[in-house]
């Protein structure tokens, strides 16, 4: 897996991210660090990569156990140490899972195979952060 990131240059705080796969996306940085709020951080997006990664696990493990699976939601909500390196401290996990006839049991085993053996970055995020999860079902 590679990556480039290039910055947009002089009097900018603005990046563009090249992935592997051919995909770019912006990052930006906020007005008090020198950037114009065009874009969402590299923090959150990083966040944001953790979600995609969980959800991605979620929704896999229910298909393949042929439940009736109609969406799912995750929120999070993270807590940043104070003073650099400004690591992730705290991450918690809401999940909104929508289906038919979806169990609690086979929603929390797919969650927790997915924070305990999946999700890459998750768990590595799990090295300086305290990551919780809680979820509910939604009957469609």
């Amino acid at each position: 897996m590679e990556c480039t990131i290039r910055w947009a240059g002089p009097g900018e705080m603005s990046f563009v991210a090249q992935t592997g796969s051919g995909h770019a996306l912006v990052m930006d940085g906020a007005l008090e660090g020198g950037g114009r709020d065009l874009a969402p951080r590299p923090m959150e997006l990083m966040l944001a990569g953790a979600g995609g990664c969980t959800a991605y696990d979620v929704v896999l493990i229910l298909t393949k156990g042929r439940h009736d699976v109609r969406g799912c939601t995750v929120r999070l909500e993270a807590q940043r140490a104070p003073s650099d390196p400004k690591v992730f401290t705290r991450i918690h996990f809401h999940f909104t899972v929508r289906g038919r006839g979806l169990k609690e049991d086979a929603v929390g085993r797919a969650i927790s195979l997915s924070h305990d053996k999946y999700c890459s970055a998750t768990i590595m995020l799990a090295k300086s952060a305290a990551i919780t999860h809680d979820f509910e079902i939604v009957a469609d």
